[in-house]
């Protein structure tokens, strides 16, 4: 149990660590010298960086937020694999949890790399919202709910031409999406699907909280719709 503990606060140090490395703060400093969260609605992720800078720093941003995501939930699920043992996963042994399975260190993992980015230690802990680094775990760990969340929220922002509505209708589908496919398409053990909806649960609740001010702002009639007809 105590491989257990040091595995896991390693996956929340390495995540954290890694989710603080802001994509957008660093590709908008680097190719236009510019601090990003002083710029736009001051938001230092992809949309904002979209809309102030264009198509080339947003593309930079998205691959970096996506990597980060992904790199933070492989580093954590090979800390495990080296520290416990190689089949901890395939054939854990007896006293393993069975309840930590690949996906649900891949959801803790991704929880601090999302924590990281909006709370970044290396720029005075403001950042993004964490969307796309939430996302990007999807794609290790549970890509048939990734392939399904992405068009969902596509079709929302095509509907509403609101990327905030679209972001928090995705945290609100995110949990019950997981349920359906992890119980009745997958099966799962249902002790095992409970906690990676509530795993998913604690972080959709995270993202829609960062989307406070957009709610304020979609009551009050202020906030901006999404166009694609910015700086090229």
């Amino acid at each position: 149990m105590l491989k257990v503990i040091i595995c896991l606060v390693l996956t929340m140090i390495i995540s954290y660590l890694l989710g603080s490395c802001n994509s957008s703060i660093i590709v908008v400093k680097l190719l236009k010298h510019e601090d990003i969260r002083e710029h736009g609605s001051r938001n230092a992720g992809l949309t904002n960086t979209l809309r102030c800078y264009g198509k080339l720093p947003a593309l930079f941003t998205l691959i970096g937020d996506l990597v980060k995501g992904i790199a933070a939930v492989l580093l954590s699920l090979l800390v495990f694999r080296l520290i416990i043992g190689g089949e901890c996963f395939d054939n854990p042994p007896e006293w393993y949890p069975y309840i930590l399975d690949e996906q649900s260190i891949g959801y803790i993992s991704g929880f601090f790399a999302i924590l990281g980015h909006i709370f970044p230690i290396y720029y005075g802990f403001k950042g993004g919202k964490g969307i796309l680094v939430s996302s990007s775990i999807l794609i290790v760990i549970d890509p048939l709910t990734f392939a399904i969340i992405i068009p969902f929220f596509a079709i929302v922002l095509f509907i509403t031409r609101y990327v905030s509505v679209s972001s928090i209708s995705a945290a609100v589908f995110y949990p019950i999406l997981t349920f359906l496919l992890h119980y009745f398409a997958e099966g799962e053990p249902l002790a095992t699907c409970i906690t990676h909806v509530i795993l998913v649960t604690g972080t959709s609740i995270l993202l829609i909280y960062m989307h406070r001010a957009n709610i304020k702002r979609l009551k009050e009639g202020t906030e901006n719709k999404f166009s694609f007809s910015k700086k090229q």
